[in-house]
């Protein structure tokens, strides 16, 4: 940072301006992505650049910016260029290893806490956790609760054993390996999933290019992890316990049609925010 200019073309406000110009065209949030991307590159909070818009910036934070908005323009995530992403109000760590986690996956954590008692002491399972965002939403809320988390990406499970050291949270463990083959011995009241459901060369992909295949796709109608899961989950959830599923918004009759067909019971969709069917639960 350089003490308060006379010109205004290096200014934080200006260099703002013009960053947000330049994403604008890739980017639903430009405004905001240029703030961030500012604030990273002078290493200060938002805030100041609010306080402070007639700053001028040096030439190292220009380059700094300058490399983060031609990521941006490649189609990184914000979240993969920050490292960061907030999910259920904590700051959790991503990578491109993981999936970006999204404010709809927070639906899960909401179906999940109006059946776990607050003081419960349950076991709870979260498969595909990728970077641990529902094992340590519920983690947190619920610290009578076991969570164990798994997922088969050696570098998705590092970033989500990153979270749960950060948060402190001794109640959530991470497990390596392919969906309920770590826990086959163990038994659930809950188990949740926000599993890969997209078809192979569905055009959805397209804007998720930067995201991990392996934590998308799945089949040529994205609907072989749930088929899996629903076979799966049987033998590892106690009777009358809960299973929780995400699955795109057009999946909903196809998610139950496989569940009915496994024997679960009292299958229930959720829509999301907007209205969008979203999740479906079941009991054994």
């Amino acid at each position: 940072m350089g003490m308060p200019s006379t010109t205004k073309a290096n200014s934080i406000a200006a260099t703002i301006a013009k960053a947000s110009e330049r994403l604008r065209a890739d980017s639903d949030s430009a405004r905001l992505d240029a703030e961030i991307l500012v604030a990273r590159a002078i290493d200060m909070p938002r805030s100041y650049l609010f306080a402070h818009p007639d700053d001028s910036m040096d030439e190292f934070a220009i380059a700094r910016l300058e490399a983060s908005i031609e990521r941006r323009l490649s189609g990184l995530p914000m979240a993969y260029i920050t490292g960061v992403r907030e999910f259920w109000s904590l700051e959790l760590q991503v990578s491109p290893a993981t999936l970006v986690p999204r404010p709809e996956t927070e639906l899960l954590v909401e179906l999940a806490l109006s059946e776990i008692p607050r003081r419960a002491d349950w076991r709870i399972l979260d498969l595909g956790t990728g970077s641990g965002a529902i094992a340590v939403a519920i983690g947190h809320e619920r610290p009578g609760c076991r969570i164990s988390a798994v997922d088969c990406s050696v570098d998705a499970l590092a970033i989500a054993k990153l979270n749960v050291r950060s948060l402190d949270l001794a109640n959530v463990e991470c497990l390596l390996g392919d969906w309920t083959t770590p826990v086959a011995d163990a038994r659930f009241r809950l188990i949740l999933s926000n599993p890969p459901y997209v078809a192979a060369g569905d055009a959805a992909l397209l804007p998720l290019a930067a995201e991990p295949e392996l934590a998308l796709v799945s089949g040529s109608d994205g609907l072989d992890a749930i088929r899996r899961l629903s076979r799966e989950c049987r033998s590892v959830l106690v009777e009358g316990g809960l299973l929780i599923l995400e699955h795109g918004n057009g999946q909903r009759d196809a998610v139950a049609a496989i569940l009915k067909a496994d024997g679960w019971r009292d299958i229930t969709g959720h829509d999301d925010y907007a209205g969008r069917p979203r999740a479906t639960t079941a009991r054994l």
